[in-house]
């Protein structure tokens, strides 16, 4: 038998960006880079894995609109344009390097690499990777969870039972329409967890849910486990708690190892650092300078003077970090053993597009760590449901209130950059609900319009929003959507109350945000009795 298991949860979500309005617009890189350095790498790490018969398990959580985007034949399309362009310039790039052998090898792997994904996209999966993640699952590889509709924070709306009703069910809908099976777990957006949530979770047929380190030490009853064991809240439903010495060990920038000096620095890239007459044609307009994932340099150290990036280096590095993180496991499961009654799981939930994306080597890392693995009889790779299965007599408690953002409350999605968002979105909420009220049991027009208007609102809730204004980043195209989310459901309120619903402009919209193709808006129908069951 293990002595511990090791639970390793990605999260995979984008929030939903999709123009057909435009030709070309910047955001939808946010998908085509995701695509070409996270998911596709992942999947090539699981099929070499899957090939030597590497046993592996990794729990992952797809966004609903993460899936309708790479369902979306549109966007399919357009990664496929975004790909030659990426193709066309490796090429350029290798002829520009040739001479410098500091330089050519490394550019002769982006060119195959861009050239490796368009194969794999068209060839492997018809253009729906989708199928990759399903195959895995279907292997008994991956375990395929859930998150909230559109990734909405959930504490700040739990006054309004019916957007966590509405958030929780439609996610387990459109998992089951993609995969065909339902989900077993629920990944909290941004792991915000406050108590109650646990009663929809369990309304949907979900099992378990994440939460952050805090959710568990500060439970109701102290947990005799720590984070090395999950709660099961009074209705029965298992609460995993993150390990924060596993999470630093890759989240962290000061001590994780993305930081160190042989990875690849992702801030040096050629589409700032090269002539824009040369690059014009390779970015934004010809003269937004954006990131094009060309990046020659490692991150060296706190220098300017950076040397140049080694893939083999940077390898061998993944190989060291993954040996260092079982070793650094096995010490925690020694200090462990004389508290607990069973082997301890370390729950390591992270975001999945850190691994390829931020860090470059992170799909390398994953690798080398179920490849070590496999000669560590002491360490099990598990799903949270097998260890559920078996160890199904878990400690009783309520987790509590809590989020993994800094500080661990709600201070990322509500602080002076943000705030003013929340009196127009709940307001909206309350005005869904009264057109559900209005309007019990709508076809037609009607009903279309209805159910497009519970799209916009739910659009408008994503985390993504008061995250980006927080950040400072793209905060102009936040908060426009956030603008035209609001705007579009306040046009229908307005058209349904005046009897004059326009249909050209109606089928604009339905074309145009066209997630959720099994809406029913009369999923923010108010319960009577104020009940959660």
């Amino acid at each position: 038998m293990s002595k511990g298991y090791l639970s390793l949860v990605l999260h995979a979500h984008l929030p939903f960006v999709r123009h057909p309005e435009h030709e070309k617009f910047l955001e939808e890189l946010w998908l085509f880079e995701a695509i070409s350095e996270t998911y596709l790498p992942l999947l090539r790490v699981f099929e070499r894995l899957e090939l030597d018969g590497v046993p592996f398990k990794v729990t992952l959580s797809v966004s609903p609109t993460l899936t309708a985007m790479l369902e979306d034949e549109l966007l399919q399309e357009r990664y496929l344009r975004h790909l030659d362009g990426m193709i066309e310039l490796g090429d350029k790039e290798v002829r520009r390097t040739a001479e410098d052998s500091r330089f050519s090898g490394t550019a002769r792997m982006y060119r195959d690499l861009f050239a490796e994904n368009r194969r794999d996209f068209v060839d492997k999966y018809g253009k729906r990777i989708i199928k990759g993640f399903d195959f895995f699952q279907k292997k008994g590889r991956i375990e395929l969870i859930t998150t909230s509709a559109t990734h909405a924070y959930l504490p700040l709306y739990e006054p309004y039972p019916e957007t966590l009703r509405a958030q929780v069910q439609l996610a387990v809908q459109s998992h089951y329409r993609v995969f065909g099976t339902p989900p077993k777990g629920f990944w909290l957006p941004e792991l915000g967890f406050v108590p109650g949530l646990e009663e929809y979770l369990k309304e949907a047929g979900l099992r378990y849910f994440f939460v952050a380190t805090h959710g568990v030490l500060f439970a109701d009853d102290k947990p005799k486990n720590g984070v090395y064991g999950p709660l099961v809240c009074p209705n029965g439903l298992a609460a995993f708690g993150r390990d924060l010495a596993s999470a630093n060990a890759v989240w962290s920038s000061d001590e994780g190892y993305p930081g160190d000096v042989a990875y690849r620095d992702f801030y040096r890239d050629i589409g700032f650092d090269l002539p824009l007459d040369y690059i014009g044609p390779h970015i934004h307009e010809g003269d937004l300078r954006i990131y094009t994932g060309f990046k020659y340099y490692a991150i060296t150290g706190r220098t300017d003077d950076k040397k140049p990036y080694e893939p083999d280096a940077a390898l061998r590095k993944t190989r060291e970090h993954a040996e260092n993180f079982i070793y650094n496991r096995l010490k925690q499961i020694k200090r462990l053993e004389e508290f607990m009654d069973r082997p301890p799981v370390f729950t390591c939930p992270y975001n999945a597009e850190l691994f390829g994306h931020w860090w470059f080597e992170g799909p390398s890392w994953i690798e080398s760590l179920f490849r070590k693995l496999q000669g560590t009889a002491e360490i099990e790779a598990i799903f949270p449901s097998d260890y559920l299965k078996n160890h199904p007599d878990n400690q009783v408690a309520a987790p509590a209130f809590s989020s993994w953002g800094n500080r661990g409350y709600s201070e990322v999605w509500l602080d002076g950059t943000n705030d003013w968002i929340y009196r127009h979105t709940h307001r909206a909420v309350e005005r869904m609900i009264e057109l559900v009220e209005r309007y019990p049991n709508e076809k037609g027009l009607k009903a279309r319009a209805l159910n497009q208007a519970a799209r916009e609102v739910l659009l408008s809730q994503a985390s993504d929003w008061p995250f980006i204004m927080h950040t400072g980043t793209t905060v102009t195209y936040a908060s426009r959507r956030l603008k035209e989310h609001l705007g579009n459901f306040t046009r229908i309120y307005d058209a349904l109350s005046s009897g004059a619903v326009g249909t050209e402009w109606l089928t604009r919209l339905e074309r145009k945000n066209n997630l959720f193709p099994d809406m029913d808006y009369r999923i923010f129908r108010k319960r009577e009795d104020g009940a959660k069951s």
